[in-house]
């Protein structure tokens, strides 16, 4: 699919990812209009507020994935829906667990009841590497939603529908990462770091957006694309952030892993892989033929793990990743510096 003169809706479309995303989009993709569907009136009032999506074809709505009717009524008319909207963090999900899964399962099945009845011809949910033999309420929700957005092709009939999902690793850079947090500690020269032997898949913010883009091109419904990603340890990042500060361990905290997992040795046995990326087939017969035979099957027992893959980032590259985290957080505070009269006065309004 063409993204080119196609309407789109993003939901959560005030997030990392949403933003990055509608950015890249509209520079470079040529839709006729994109649509962002979030529930903070302030951040869509900061989106706005930026210069970067200063653009007639964006249209802001607020609203909530839980809300079927609403959402509903902004996806009408849309070719393309980016599902980004979701409860993310892990304690806070733990701790509010009915909340969790209103937003991120329910508000899943809306997306896609939607859609169906709305006929828009494509759908693709982001989901995360936590969704993988989940440890915590976030990833056994991210779970329950890709599960759906899979067996969705059950539902579409004849239409020509197409739903799929992304999953990918950690956002370098995006709110409440590692990165982020490693350089606010360095000026108290005390990192706290949760397990030394800590690995991670890692990803942009700009490769996930590339990634989405792409499968969104190749998408034939039902499947979950899995990028191929380099890896780093915590405390090599930590090396790279702060040599010297102090490093105190706090243990993992509940629903952390150790080393995170993208595709299973369960899923390997259904997945085809291709130069950069793998394609997980959907599970059942039931839900529509497998169509994907130009890449080459997963070897037998195979298991894309941040413990056992060769493709690790070196020192350089980390410190190159830093230094674009630490640049956009320094256009991050002199956009909101910039925009702070118009909020206030949006605010007051």
């Amino acid at each position: 699919m063409s993204i080119e003169d196609s309407a789109i809706l993003v939901t959560g479309g005030t997030g990392s990812f949403g933003r990055q995303f509608t950015q890249r989009a509209l520079a470079n993709l040529k839709p006729r209009e994109i649509r962002i569907f979030s529930r903070d009136e302030v951040k869509q009032a900061e989106m706005q507020s930026d210069p970067r999506f200063e653009d007639e074809r964006l249209r802001f709505f607020i609203g909530d994935v839980r809300d079927r009717d609403r959402l509903q009524h902004v996806m009408e008319g849309t070719d393309l829906v980016v599902h980004a909207a979701a409860m993310k963090h892990v304690p806070v999900c733990e701790v509010n667990p009915f909340e969790a899964v209103k937003t991120n399962i329910l508000g899943g099945q809306n997306v896609i009841e939607a859609a169906i009845e709305l006929e828009i011809p494509r759908v693709m949910s982001v989901s995360t590497d936590k969704a993988v033999n989940p440890a915590s309420l976030y990833g056994a929700t991210k779970l329950c939603a890709e599960k759906m957005f899979t067996a969705a092709r059950s539902y579409v009939g004849k239409k020509n529908i197409r739903i799929s999902c992304v999953r990918y690793g950690n956002l370098i850079g995006s709110r409440g990462s590692v990165i982020p947090l490693f350089l606010s500690q360095r000026a108290r020269g005390r990192l706290t770091i949760t397990d030394e032997r800590m690995t991670r898949f890692w990803i942009t913010l700009e490769e996930a957006v590339e990634f989405v883009v792409a499968s969104i091109d190749r998408m034939r419904g039902g499947e979950i694309f899995v990028p191929k990603l380099p890896v780093a340890r915590i405390r090599d990042l930590a090396d790279v952030i702060a040599p010297e500060a102090e490093r105190a361990i706090v243990g993992i905290r509940p629903g952390e892993k150790v080393h995170e997992v993208l595709l299973t040795e369960d899923e390997g046995r259904i997945a085809r892989e291709y130069e950069d990326f793998f394609v997980i087939e959907p599970h059942f017969p039931g839900q529509g033929p497998c169509r994907w035979r130009e890449g080459k099957p997963t070897p037998a027992g195979f298991c894309y793990s941040s413990d056992t893959q060769d493709w690790k980032l070196s020192a350089e590259e980390l410190r190159s990743l830093v230094k674009q985290v630490e640049d956009e957080c320094v256009d991050e505070m002199s956009t909101e510096l910039k925009n702070e009269p118009v909020l206030v006065a949006r605010a007051l309004g």
